[in-house]
């Protein structure tokens, strides 16, 4: 199992396609959605710098994100984990849904986020900070025997303003395996392209092709015990770089901001946009 396992890892962190939403972020949500019809394939990972007494790890985690229609984009995650001195691990999948309710374009614009989670207590990607931070070290051999079918609510208001994006999430998730209440956390970034300029010709390195941004998330406790007390917030600058129209590279170091937090969380990931997908799939078919 376990040799399984490093080779579902191996092929995820070698997908050569992977996406990324036109912000920077790797945590909080903004309202574009997916174009309708388009597929972006996305490879990101997560690597935790620990605490002392702690074990480092990295968490790669695979992304098919599809346009629905214009108001719903739905996304799959495929993630795993490789603990240092322990083991690697499949960790599950995640089913997610977007819906953006308001067509055009307002001064606050909301999209609701629901999402189903089929993992084990081993998940390390750390896609939101929700509830209270764990305390200690256990290994992965009882974590990976520890499963959690979860949802997972969020709302999103995003705004663009001036060549700004501003993005709030107000999460809450519900482990249907415990009866432990809601977690609840959130998540409040923003971003803007370098400059709106664009060069007359081609240019890999021109300031148009770069997006910059900040990210702060964190746990609020949950319905029982709502608050900070033993909760994890992390401040992350984020930088998007435009390879082509077609794909993105993104890097975040997020930095902790209590004793609770790890240290440093390392966040990488590459995109790519498979445009008019659903086209493809008919002509593929209807050609036979």
């Amino acid at each position: 199992m376990h040799t399984t396992c490093r080779w579902l890892l191996l092929l995820l962190l070698v997908l050569p396609a992977c996406a990324q939403e036109d912000a920077p972020y790797f945590v909080t949500y903004d309202h574009h959605l997916e174009e309708p019809g388009n597929l972006e394939l996305e490879m990101n990972s997560t690597t935790g710098v620990p605490r002392s007494g702690q074990h480092a790890y990295v968490a790669p985690f695979a992304e098919l994100q599809y346009g629905v229609n214009r108001w719903w984009t739905s996304e799959l995650y495929l993630e795993g984990q490789s603990t240092a001195s322990d083991s690697t691990i499949f960790t599950g999948w995640r089913l997610e849904s977007r819906f953006r309710p308001l067509a055009a374009e307002h001064r606050i614009n909301p999209v609701l986020y629901l999402e189903y989670e089929n993992i084990n207590e081993a998940s390390r990607i750390q896609k939101e900070i929700v509830g209270k931070a764990p305390l200690d070290f256990e290994p992965n051999s009882e974590l990976r025997q520890a499963h959690a079918h979860e949802l997972e609510a969020k709302l999103i208001l995003s705004s663009d303003v001036r060549h700004w994006n501003i993005a709030e999430n107000f999460i809450v998730e519900r482990n249907l395996s415990e009866n432990e209440g809601f977690e609840l956390g959130y998540a409040f970034a923003t971003s803007r392209r370098l400059t709106q300029s664009v060069s007359p010709r081609p240019c890999h390195f021109c300031r148009e092709n770069f997006v910059a941004g900040l990210e702060f998330y964190g746990g609020l406790g949950s319905t029982q015990s709502f608050g900070l007390q033993q909760t994890a917030h992390y401040a992350a600058p984020v930088l998007a770089w435009g390879l082509s129209d077609k794909s993105t590279l993104s890097f975040s170091p997020a930095f902790g901001l209590t004793r609770y937090s790890n240290p440093v969380l390392l966040r990488a990931g590459y995109s790519y946009e498979i445009r008019g997908f659903r086209n493809k799939l008919r002509r593929l078919f209807g050609s036979h």
